[in-house]
């Protein structure tokens, strides 16, 4: 019976006994100020909005070929075409098939499915941290984070239409990052035995499942899988840092075991040939050099983009109201002194991300900083975690000089706002695109399925685009891909261009 329930109370604990306290004897967390209460709502109300125009998405670019594939030949004949054909990517036609089975719907419905999980991952991730770091925050707090941080993903890159909405480019560059990092969460948490054996299965399924599923996710999850093996080498001999060596190699080794299958695949290797990606073409001095130049431009057009600043804000919200946790619950390396932990995940960052623009720039040539711009969310979801962690570290800082604290939290509350409108003007730019093509498809697809019915063989296509998207005979005729799969999907022999619709 707890003190409480006797009508009796123990006396509060000293300051040397309050490290001992047992957990459930911990006075309950204090609410968020309302000040972040009414901050969270911006955030979520964006996301609210960008769910709700998920309803005008439809199918286009590879949409057209996996349609009739999954069609007239259901989840094995997308597999195959994945490790056979296309790119050796298994767990990439997995999820394909997860969304494409439900047609048109499924491209509208995906934006929402896919947002609400990457919020609950990252506010996930939020809290096994805070936890594994010894360290508390108010209610509501970690959410805020999350919703900001995945606002800013989301919406600050130079292409929200392939980042969010197409989800055959999200599944690969969008989803991969975030399911890598939710496979961190059972570590972070583990603090019995089967706690920590399911965290070595998570690991070795996480670590099969993103090695065949995006190439420059597994490039990501690699370095900083390595990055954390580096710094583990500083922490205090004991438990935690035995576990976490574990989990690291076990999530290396089925990392690499993905990367292998997917690499060896005959898809993997007729991409490589039809973009000349071979082993020894990636590693020459031009590609070496070429890459690093790319890279920079890239760094140069991200760290000129004022919104990635939401991120770095919300983290120093956070800081100001981190408080230490009486019950400690570890000595691994996020307990370590910080400013290591920070400068290496900002090389992790740097490496990875300039491995992925060495990988993947043969297969965009020139139009890495247009059409490549997707390929950018693998490592771009660590600079946006990296930066709320860095602003975290800066509002601890902050916190115990109390005018300039409080200057903070309200320039850092201010620009979180600033950020979520600022996200909203372009966003609504793209509504009205997107509104646009959806109601040119839907006449069209009405059209063309009608005069199937009725026996056509071959009929014209208007082409309409959103978002740098390519569609049949794009770049007004010149561009031929991918009419032929939009045939196949409406049982045609073939469609031919056209500048208006009937």
């Amino acid at each position: 019976m707890t003190a409480e329930a006797s009508g009796t109370a123990d006396p509060p604990p000293t300051t040397d006994d309050a490290p001992h306290r047992r957990h459930d004897e911990q006075p309950p967390r204090p609410g968020a100020p309302l000040w972040a209460a009414v901050l969270t709502v911006f955030p979520l109300a964006l996301l609210a909005a960008s769910f709700w125009i998920g309803r005008l998405v439809r199918p286009g670019g590879d949409d057209w070929c996996f349609l009739p594939v999954l069609r007239d030949e259901g989840v094995s004949g997308m597999i195959g075409k994945f490790y056979l054909h296309d790119n050796g990517r298994i767990a990439n036609a997995l999820m394909v098939a997860l969304y494409g089975a439900g047609g048109v719907p499924g491209h509208q419905w995906y934006a929402t499915v896919s947002g609400l999980l990457i919020l609950a991952a990252v506010w996930a991730v939020t809290a096994a941290a805070l936890h594994a770091a010894g360290r508390t925050a108010p209610r509501g707090v970690p959410l805020l984070v999350a919703a900001t941080t995945v606002v800013v993903f989301f919406f600050a890159t130079p292409n929200t239409y392939k980042t969010f909405y197409w989800p055959a480019s999200s599944v690969s560059h969008t989803v991969a990052p975030a399911l890598a990092a939710a496979a961190v969460i059972p570590l972070l948490r583990a603090r019995s035995h089967r706690g920590r054996v399911l965290a070595l299965c998570v690991a070795a399924v996480a670590g099969l499942f993103i090695g065949t599923l995006s190439e420059g996710t597994s490039i990501v999850a690699g370095v900083l899988l390595c990055t954390v093996l580096l710094l583990s080498l500083r922490s205090r001999p004991g438990p935690a840092r035995s576990h976490t060596r574990r989990w690291c190699v076990v999530s290396l080794a089925a990392l690499v075991a993905g990367m292998i299958v997917l690499y060896t695949s005959p898809g993997s290797r007729t991409r490589r040939d039809r973009f000349g990606t071979g082993a020894t073409s990636v590693v020459d001095t031009g590609s070496l050099a070429d890459a690093l130049r790319t890279f920079g431009d890239i760094l140069g057009t991200v760290l000129t983009t004022w919104t990635y600043l939401g991120a770095l804000a919300v983290g120093v919200l956070l800081g100001l109201l981190l408080r230490e946790d009486d019950a400690p619950s570890g000595d691994g390396p996020l307990r370590s002194r910080p400013l290591v932990p920070a400068l290496a995940g900002v090389a992790a960052f740097l490496v990875s991300g300039y491995l992925c623009t060495l990988v993947t720039l043969p297969a965009f040539a020139d139009n890495m900083m247009t059409y490549g711009t997707r390929t950018w969310n693998d490592y771009l979801f660590l600079l946006v975690l990296l930066l709320a962690g860095l602003g975290a570290l800066l509002g601890a800082a902050l916190r115990a000089h109390g005018r300039v604290a409080d200057a903070a939290t309200w320039v850092a509350a201010l620009l979180c706002a600033a950020v979520c409108v600022g996200l909203a003007v372009p966003l609504t730019d793209l509504a009205h695109d997107m509104d646009v093509r959806a109601r040119h498809w839907d006449r069209q697809d009405r059209l063309l399925r009608e005069e199937a019915a009725e026996g056509a063989r071959v009929l014209p296509y208007v082409p309409a685009s959103v978002g740098q998207m390519r569609d049949p005979f794009g770049n007004h005729g010149r561009s031929y891909w991918p009419a032929d799969c939009t045939a196949r999907y409406y049982r045609l022999d073939r469609i031919t261009y056209a500048t208006r619709l009937p």
